[in-house]
């Protein structure tokens, strides 16, 4: 019976001594992530074909480079083959033609040598692909993907979102995953606190008839969070009567009542704009702080 790597037939070979023909013991490489760094024999296929091939069976492979990675790997698995009674061929390319489980010294030493070629073809393929990736990066080449946002909808999206929209609306808006968002909004430091506390926008104390009007707010779920446990009694009595709109995995509470409580309700959540609060904290406080500056100047009498 003849197989193919990859196609593995029904019956499981008997080796004479009984031992199960599989690489017991057999010690891993350090890494795995990547297919050139991993044995033979750790190859979960590779290792069901050996499990389920009959004892005479002929295993093929189409090429030695697309299982053998080095020497250490071929001498590691040679004698798994001969133990179990199989026959492994490659059918192009050096080792074409011979039966890399024979055991006797000639094709021992034709497998050994003809192993260290496709091991420097393979160190080779290694260096030239290192050495093009440098000059493509001393020539000024951008690697990787493209990018999924021209530079003029980078700093459409920086400035949209230093005037407050959420990551989740410009990704919307823009097509793109909020990750992506993210990412641009990180190359250019939008996400961060100014090293400043006072280049916060802090409005000012309202006065006059406009301090008594209620305006309607939407409170960010970060800042309620915070306000449950150090607001004063009246804020906390707010919360609980406003409305709470689900927003992904956020929540904000809209709320009606005077500019002035608005303002208590800033001046209690500072500590979310203090240098140890987390970005998310600190936007949360921007994003309000910015929509009571603007619903003061919205009431604000024109001169």
């Amino acid at each position: 019976m003849t197989s193919t790597y990859g196609t593995p037939p029904t019956s499981r070979p008997t080796p004479a001594n009984g031992t199960p023909c599989r690489a017991a013991g057999r010690r891993r490489p350090r890494s795995t992530r990547t297919r050139h760094l991993q044995l033979s024999l750790d190859r979960a296929g590779f290792t069901r074909l050996l499990h389920k091939a009959a004892v005479d069976d002929t295993i093929r492979i189409a090429d030695a480079a697309r299982l053998f990675s080095s020497v250490a790997d071929i001498l590691a698995l040679r004698p798994v083959p001969i133990q179990c009674g199989l026959h492994l061929r490659v059918e192009s390319g050096l080792l074409s033609g011979i039966d890399l489980a024979s055991g006797d010294p000639g094709t021992k030493m034709m497998v050994n040598a003809l192993a260290s070629v496709l091991e420097f073809q393979r160190d080779m393929i290694s260096e030239n692909t290192r050495q093009g990736v440098a000059a493509a990066e001393a020539s000024g080449k951008t690697l990787g993907r493209p990018t999924a946002l021209a530079p003029d909808k980078a700093a459409e999206i920086v400035t949209a979102y230093s005037q407050g929209a959420a990551v989740k609306a410009l990704a919307r808006e823009h097509h793109v995953a909020p990750k992506t968002i993210r990412r641009v909004l990180d190359a250019a430091h939008a996400r961060q606190l100014p090293d400043q506390f006072d280049a916060l926008p802090v409005p000012e104390e309202p006065s006059g008839p406009a301090a008594d009007t209620p305006v309607t707010l939407d409170l960010p779920g970060l800042l309620a969070d915070h306000l449950r446990t150090v607001g004063d009694d009246t804020i906390r009595q707010a919360l609980i009567w406003g409305r709470i709109t689900r927003r992904g995995k956020g929540y904000s509470i809209r709320l009606t009542m005077p500019l002035e409580l608005h303002h208590a309700v800033l001046q209690q959540s500072a500590a979310l704009a203090a240098e140890g609060a987390g970005p998310a904290e600190r936007k949360a406080y921007r994003v309000y702080a910015t929509r009571i500056t603007a619903a003061q100047q919205q009431r604000t009498p024109a001169n």
